[in-house]
């Protein structure tokens, strides 16, 4: 009996190791399972915002519709704060992160990025009355010319490292900084890409882009959970295509270089 117990086991275990490992469920079979694609987005005008009925519209609401139609899905939207739609995402509550999330190397830590498939940084609006004798950006890093920005953004920290020359007014909010360079009381203000040319469009005569670049860029890509090579590949794939037909820049060009939306029937 011994002995036989002996041949057994051993040959028990061989066969258990043999055995098929169970192989886990990845995320690109469960969205085209259940038919939809969980999507995180975060309410920032025209990324995502609501209208006037109370539907999301803007960029990334478009992206998203338009990825999980080729993907043969839904897109099920989940509005999150900020602050939260990582922890959405590491805990498996949504699929995908779409939601002009900057590419950077701490974020990489927590989340797969893609490829990038938007742009966006830090710009320059000018008064156009106070500055049309300034010729160079080096010169309003100068005592003579107040640069405004808001606390705590992108834009009051690029304007502390590239005007620390200047009369830096760092306010609470956009309408209080955008009211001082719009009275004139300021020369330039300092914020994202997006406040600067929608502060342009509504105010051709008084403000002035006097760069066709951002003072600091960045990109923005979409966020999966490590591990989701399969999803990560597909939307990967998505971005290359929808770049190489000109669907990306063209609509993204519809969203932050225009007021069209504005006025689109809701």
């Amino acid at each position: 009996m011994t002995m036989l117990r002996r041949a057994v086991f051993p040959a028990v275990l061989l066969a258990l190791l043999l055995l098929p490992a169970a192989v886990p469920a990845d995320a690109l079979s469960d969205i085209l399972e259940r038919g939809k694609i969980r999507v995180g987005v975060s309410l920032f005008t025209p990324w995502a915002m609501k209208d006037k009925s109370g539907e999301l519209t803007g960029f990334e609401v478009e992206v998203a519709r338009k990825l999980a139609a080729e993907m043969g899905v839904q897109a099920d939207f989940k509005v999150l704060p900020w602050s939260e739609i990582i922890g959405a995402l590491q805990q498996g509550d949504i699929d995908v992160i779409i939601s002009g999330m900057a590419i950077t190397p701490r974020r990489a830590l927590q989340l797969n990025f893609s490829l990038p498939y938007a742009e966006s940084g830090a710009a320059i609006a000018t008064n156009t009355a106070k500055t049309h004798d300034v010729r160079d950006l080096e010169d309003l890093n100068d005592p003579k010319f107040v640069v405004v920005a808001v606390a705590k953004t992108l834009g009051s920290d690029v304007a502390k490292l590239l005007f620390d020359r200047a009369d830096l007014r760092i306010v609470a909010n956009n309408a209080e900084a955008e009211a001082l360079v719009l009275e004139g009381k300021a020369h330039a203000y300092i914020a994202s890409t997006i406040e600067t040319a929608f502060l342009a469009l509504d105010h051709p005569e008084e403000i002035d882009l006097p760069l066709h670049k951002p003072l600091l860029a960045s990109v923005a890509g979409m966020g999966v959970r490590k591990g989701e090579q399969e999803l990560l590949n597909f939307l990967n794939a998505w971005v290359t295509a929808r770049t190489a037909d000109k669907w990306l820049s063209t609509t993204h060009k519809y969203w932050f270089k225009t007021l069209k939306w504005r006025d689109r029937p809701q």
